[in-house]
């Protein structure tokens, strides 16, 4: 497994654990305790900034997710599914990183199939396709 998808697990369980409630927006306890012992320095920075990047741009994040999901409520879609598509929107539409956009849909539809349901990946797969254009650089 490459180093950028353990990081983006692990932010997606981050991110999961945030919209459930186990940890709130200043609870920094999610960076220590053991969570991330096996990452190493740059995978641990990369997916510190995933999730901590989406929980500073949620109201943004859902404001995209909820007109690019039509006939979708944000609050109406699985944790796992919106934990996914908040994570992915912010590395589209907020990161500096510019990882490329087919490379994000794909990370983000291989963590559908291996987390979520069996339709979650082409429901992912269509939302972030309109979504890319919400990158601010073009890439």
């Amino acid at each position: 497994m490459s180093k950028r998808r353990l990081a983006r697990e692990y932010a997606l369980q981050t991110l999961y654990y945030y919209d459930t409630g186990k940890f709130s927006k200043d609870d920094s306890t999610m960076f220590v305790n053991g969570f991330y012992e096996n990452l190493d320095e740059d995978t641990f920075a990369f997916c510190k900034d995933l999730a901590l990047g989406a929980i500073a741009n949620l109201p943004e994040i859902d404001k995209i997710l909820a007109l690019k999901a039509k006939n979708w409520a944000v609050d109406r879609m699985s944790a796992v599914d919106r934990s996914i598509l908040r994570m992915a929107t912010y590395e589209i539409a907020f990161s500096e990183d510019n990882a490329p956009i087919a490379a994000i849909i794909d990370e983000a539809i291989e963590l559908a199939k291996k987390y979520s349901t069996e339709n979650s990946g082409k429901f992912i797969n269509g939302l972030l396709d309109q979504i890319k254009t919400e990158r601010k650089n073009g890439n």
